[in-house]
């Protein structure tokens, strides 16, 4: 049950943190995978040992706020693999501020990181799936897609994870015809590179245990059986879905 083997997988924001625990979950269910995102030589460090695990691993440095990158490494994966089964989009940042404080230019970065980046690489992926009438998108955003919180200002992120929650409805719908799924997960507070400064203070830690109910972040590799299940043939009937790892913080 949920075997990849003979999938090829797309993991963007795979240099460390959920994409690259994500990756090395489909890897181990037999998928070869395609690992992408800025910096090239943690890409390498992370396809050596995906490669360990007996399976193709490709890595591609890419900027996915640029369509001239997104739209090459669709193309070099393509050439390399014939096809692509599996899509997550994985890659985020974000700069925090409430809404009097945001500026022009920490909202336009956030929203191209976090939601207009879903849209190019969704394009120019969507569009070999579709000649295969076969495909599973996943869609990381966010509990905070879902509801405001008080413990950070981040209007931005908010916003933009709102969207991609959106945006996976939208796209189950237009391309359910070519039998292509697209599903999000939103995950909670999970421990990675890029959250550590924040999750690792005492006033956030204690916020955290007042509202999430399992009381703990999320740990290494607990977004991944989400993230199989959904690339998996048992879930070919679930589509414009989202699935929330957070420990219960959305369910009270």
């Amino acid at each position: 049950m949920f075997s990849l083997k003979g999938r090829v997988a797309v993991v963007t924001g795979a240099s460390s943190g959920l994409g690259y625990q994500m990756a090395k979950g489909f890897a181990g269910q037999g998928a070869d995978v395609v690992i992408m995102a800025r910096r090239l030589e943690k890409l390498e460090k992370n396809a050596e040992e995906i490669r360990a695990m007996g399976v193709r691993c490709l890595p591609i440095q890419c900027d996915v706020t640029s369509t001239e990158q997104v739209e090459k490494a669709a193309e070099r994966v393509i050439k390399e693999f014939g096809k692509v089964d599996i899509l997550v989009n994985n890659a985020g940042g974000s700069r925090n501020a409430g809404v009097l404080d945001m500026t022009d230019e920490d909202w336009e970065f956030t929203i191209n990181t976090d939601l207009t980046s879903v849209f190019k690489v969704t394009r120019a992926f969507g569009k070999y799936m579709v000649e295969r009438r076969y495909g599973r998108i996943i869609n990381i955003a966010s509990i905070f897609g879902q509801v405001g919180n008080t413990a950070i200002n981040t209007i931005a992120y908010h916003t933009a994870k709102g969207g991609v929650v959106n945006f996976t409805r939208a796209v189950a719908a237009e391309l359910a015809k070519y039998n292509i799924t697209c599903n999000a997960i939103s995950p909670g507070y999970f421990e990675t590179e890029l959250t550590k400064d924040t999750l690792d203070t005492e006033e956030f830690t204690q916020f955290m245990k007042a509202t999430v109910p399992l009381g703990r972040y999320g740990r290494e590799g607990e977004l991944n059986a989400a993230a199989i299940f959904l690339a998996s043939d048992e879930a070919s009937y679930i589509t414009g879905q989202n699935i929330k790892v957070d420990g219960g913080y959305t369910s009270v």
